[in-house]
């Protein structure tokens, strides 16, 4: 028998060895994690149905959420967007209030054309801003008052309603000027 086979069958043997443990340590380094199944959009509540657990082997420097502890992230809202198809971190979710202190929520009715995105999404960021009174001459700048998105809906009327988280010293003129039909939306930043 050559020596130079014979070291290389040595070699193979201890490299197969090196294999077979780095296999058996990966499978015990497998866990059930849970990851997002469906897009789940910033301030929205996190239910069973958005999740789905999938084993993942390894994951050092990672920190996915246990899937058994589900009922901890159920009910939670998202902080940030979630995408479906990765894995769930306690950093990605909050408790924290869409309104805070000192704010009141508020709903405006838009005609499509009046909405500033084809989908406002909580946590958005925008601008309302008067319009001038038809009986004036126009020419003043209009006041404005900042504003965060926390939901939208579309009834079956066709129109937009924006629901907004509102300084509370703003809400009394906000309510106003949408009556009388002289507010505009300024998308500022998307969430």
């Amino acid at each position: 028998m050559r020596p130079g086979l014979l070291g290389l069958a040595v070699l193979l043997i201890a490299l197969g060895g090196l294999g077979a443990a780095f296999a058996v340590t990966s499978v015990r380094a497998t866990g059930t994690y849970l990851a997002v199944a469906r897009a789940v959009e910033v301030g929205r509540e996190v239910g069973a149905d958005d999740l789905v657990t999938v084993q993942v082997a390894g994951g050092q420097g990672l920190s996915p959420v246990a899937a058994d502890r589900i009922g901890e992230v159920v009910g939670k809202r998202a902080a940030v967007s979630l995408t479906p198809g990765t894995l769930l971190t306690m950093a990605q979710l909050t408790d924290d209030p869409l309104l805070g202190s000192g704010q009141q929520q508020i709903a405006l009715g838009l005609p499509p054309s009046e909405v500033p995105a084809r989908k406002l999404s909580p946590g958005d960021e925008v601008l309302l801003v008067t319009t001038p009174d038809r009986n004036s001459d126009g020419k003043g700048p209009g006041t404005r008052f900042e504003a965060t998105v926390i939901d939208t809906a579309t009834p079956e009327t066709g129109s937009v309603v924006v629901y907004l988280a509102l300084a509370n010293r703003d809400v009394p003129a906000v309510v106003v000027l949408a009556a009388q039909k002289r507010i505009a939306l300024v998308l500022t930043r998307a969430a």
